[in-house]
This record gives structure tokens, C-alpha cells and sequence, in this order.
């Protein structure tokens, strides 16, 4: 007779027997799992090595747990995030933990790593150059598309206050002359400052995902609004990476 198995949560599994899961989460951890004789233990908190799962092309990142606390993780892209993934990991992002750390992967090994992805941290870019000598080091796009979405929001932002103050300030002057103040609509129906507020997501989005609604902005938004146009514009063909 063939079992068939699949990976499962502590927890499912708990309800499937009608079993407490804390309890099968302690029986677990120091019976089952072979947590209590593992050999990295007493340093578990600082750091883990996995030397045997490097491979040419890794990446250096930070990430958190809980309570803000920061560590370094050296992963295998190879892996692709699945188990045998992780490399490395330590507490901290200072580089000379970092190097300290990860140096106790044997040289020969870290001399055969051909590329690592980093953030464009320093620390990340000096630790990286540091343990692995022969390898080309390489800015991460997400990191890199990121910080430009930033960039366009605040751009955004400040444009949409702009005219927010030039709005406030036509409505006063349009009292004291006693006249109705009536705003300019562009051709979908926005004003400008509408037009800037519900910007927001398609700057998030690859072009190809754009829906016919935000087509329609995006054509007044890089043209119309010529002030806006230029930075938005030239960043485009980034934001399809």
C-alpha cells in the first residue's frame, strides 16, 4: 500500500487527530525534530550556517523576525526559496558580523560563487566584496524599482499639493470678485489635483497590467499635466523590469 504525503502546518495536523498543537509542537521540537542534539544549538540565536547549500549565485539580504530585530541572510538563488535555500544567517547588519560570520564557510567554497544580488546598502556591497572575491556583485531590481517608486510618489505627492495651493488660492480670489469659482476638468472628467490623487496605484503597476481607466489617466497624467510628465516619463521603461 502506497502512503501519499504532502508538507502540513503543526496546527492542521493537530486538528486532524483532535490533538492540543502546543503540545504537539513541544513533543515535536525536543523529540521528533532531534532539535535538542543539534550542533548549532548553543549559537542558534546568532547565527546558522549551512555551508553545504552554496551554491554560484547566492544573494545577501536583511530581513526581520520579531521586534525589529535585524539579521543577514545569505541564500542560495539556485534554491529558489525552498528548502536547502539558506546559506547563511546571522544577528545584525554591521559588516564586520557579517564578514566574521559567513568567513567560516571555507574559502575554497566562497571562491566559487560567480554573482551575488545585494541591496544597495553598503554594508551589504563591502561584506559581499569581502567574502567573495571572485564573484560579480549585482544591485537587486526590486531594490532598485523600488527606491524609484518612492521617488515618483513623492513626486507625485508634491505636485498634487501644488495644486491643492493654487486651487485654495483661485477659490479665495474668486470670492472677492464675487464670481463662482469653477474648476478646470480635463478629459476624463478629473481635475488636475484628482487627476494626481488617483495616480497613486498605476505608478505601482506595470504598464501591461494597466486597466482602460488608468490608460485614459496615464495619457493625461504624462501629457497634459506637462510639469509632471518628464520625471514620470523617463522612469517608465524602469518600472517594466
Amino acid at each position: 500500500m502506497q502512503i501519499n504525503t504532502r508538507e502540513d502546518t503543526i496546527s492542521n495536523i493537530s486538528s486532524y487527530l483532535y490533538l492540543n498543537p502546543d503540545k504537539v509542537r513541544r513533543v515535536y521540537k525536543k523529540h521528533t525534530s532531534g532539535f535538542e542534539k543539534w550542533d548549532q544549538k548553543h549559537h542558534a540565536e546568532e547565527y546558522l550556517l549551512f555551508p553545504e547549500n552554496l551554491g554560484e549565485t547566492a544573494s545577501l539580504d536583511e530581513t526581520t523576525f520579531t521586534y525589529d530585530e535585524l539579521y543577514t541572510i545569505l541564500t542560495n538563488k539556485q534554491g529558489r526559496a525552498k528548502n536547502g535555500s539558506l546559506v547563511a544567517m546571522v544577528h545584525g547588519t554591521a559588516s564586520k558580523d557579517i564578514v566574521s560570520v559567513f568567513s567560516k564557510i571555507p574559502l575554497e567554497q566562497r571562491e566559487k560563487v560567480k554573482e551575488v544580488t545585494i541591496d544597495m546598502a553598503r554594508n551589504m556591497e563591502s561584506a559581499a566584496k569581502q567574502l567573495f572575491t571572485n564573484a560579480k556583485i549585482v544591485t537587486d531590481r526590486f531594490h532598485v524599482v523600488k527606491l524609484l517608486l518612492e521617488v515618483l510618489q513623492r513626486v507625485r505627492v508634491r505636485y498634487r499639493w501644488e495644486a491643492i495651493d493654487l486651487e485654495n488660492e483661485a477659490i479665495r480670489l474668486a470670492k472677492i470678485n464675487g464670481i463662482k469659482y469653477v474648476p478646470i476638468v480635463l478629459q476624463n472628467g478629473d481635475t488636475i489635483k484628482e487627476l494626481l490623487a488617483r495616480s497613486r496605484f498605476l505608478l505601482f503597476r506595470n504598464q501591461a497590467k494597466w486597466t482602460d481607466c488608468q490608460k485614459e489617466r496615464a495619457v493625461i497624467l504624462f501629457t497634459d499635466v506637462s510639469h509632471v510628465s518628464k520625471p514620470l516619463l523617463k522612469s517608465l521603461p524602469l518600472l517594466g523590469l
